[in-house]
C-alpha cells in the first residue's frame, strides 16, 4: 500500500493509495489517530480510491495540544482540509467515526460529497450531553455557574460546548449516507440513530451484539464487509 505522510495547513495527514481522481477523507473519533485509516484503505484503495486521513486536535501527532478538541476549532480545520481535497480530487467521499462523524456533519452540511460512511456516529450531541449531565447529577444551573465539570468517568462537561451545540444543530445534511451502528452502543440509543436515518434518508445497518467501539475480530470483520459493500452502492 502506497503511503505518504504530509501536512495540510499544519495538520498531520497520511495519504494512502495510488494516484486517483477519487478519494475519501477519513476522520477518526475520540482517542483515535490518522493511522486508523490504514484498514479502510486496504478495502477501498483496490477499488480505485485514495484515502486521506488526518489527526484531529489533541490526537495522534497533535497530542501536545490542549483544549482544542471542540467543534469551534475542529469544524474550520475540516473545512480547510476539504478545500484542499477539492483542489486535488474531483470525487470526494467521507468515512468518519463517532464524534468524528458529528464534527464532519457540522463542517460539511450543505456541501456536496460523493458519499458518507459513518461508524457509530454521534448524531445528536446536545442529547448526548444532556444524558451525560443526568448520569452525573449535574443540572444546567450547576454547569452554567461552574463553566466546566469533570465527571467521575473523566469526561468534561462544558457550558460553552452545550451552548455551541444548541446554536449549531445539524439540519442540512443531504449527502448520501450509510451508517453502521452497534446494538450495544451506549453513546447513542437506537431510536435516536433511527430517527436521524429516517430524517436524512440514510441507510442504517445494525450489528447485533456490537459495541460503540468496533474492536473485536468479529466486529472488525463485520466493519470491513460493510465498508466494502457500502462503497459499491
Amino acid at each position: 500500500m502506497r503511503e505518504q505522510h504530509c501536512h495540510i495547513g499544519g495538520i498531520p495527514a497520511i495519504l494512502y493509495g495510488k494516484p486517483s481522481a477519487r478519494a475519501y477523507l477519513f476522520v477518526h473519533g475520540q482517542y483515535g489517530r490518522k493511522e486508523e485509516a490504514a484498514a479502510f484503505a486496504d478495502v477501498v484503495c483496490p477499488a480505485g480510491y485514495q484515502v486521506l486521513s488526518i489527526d484531529l486536535p489533541e490526537h495522534g501527532d497533535r497530542q501536545g495540544e490542549h483544549d482544542l478538541f471542540n467543534p469551534w476549532t475542529v469544524v474550520p480545520q475540516l473545512r480547510e482540509v476539504l478545500g484542499y481535497m477539492r483542489s486535488r480530487w474531483r470525487d470526494v467521499g467521507l468515512r468518519a467515526t463517532s464524534i468524528g462523524a458529528h464534527f464532519s456533519m457540522l463542517a460539511f452540511q450543505g456541501t456536496e460529497l460523493r458519499r458518507a460512511l459513518f461508524v457509530s456516529p454521534i448524531v445528536n450531541m446536545e442529547l448526548l450531553i444532556a444524558d451525560m449531565m443526568q448520569k452525573a447529577g449535574v443540572s444546567e444551573q450547576d454547569l452554567e455557574a461552574r463553566h466546566e465539570i469533570v465527571t467521575d468517568d473523566g469526561q468534561t462537561l462544558s457550558w460553552r460546548y452545550l451552548l455551541w451545540e444548541r446554536k449549531h444543530p445539524v439540519v442540512n445534511w443531504t449527502c448520501p449516507t450509510a451508517i453502521l451502528y452497534a446494538s450495544g452502543d451506549v453513546m447513542t440509543d437506537r431510536r435516536t440513530v433511527e430517527t436521524f436515518a429516517d430524517v436524512h434518508h440514510a441507510t442504517l445497518t445494525v450489528m447485533d451484539d456490537g459495541e460503540h467501539w468496533f474492536h473485536t475480530p468479529a466486529q472488525l470483520a463485520a466493519l470491513r464487509v460493510w465498508e466494502s459493500s457500502s462503497i459499491q452502492e
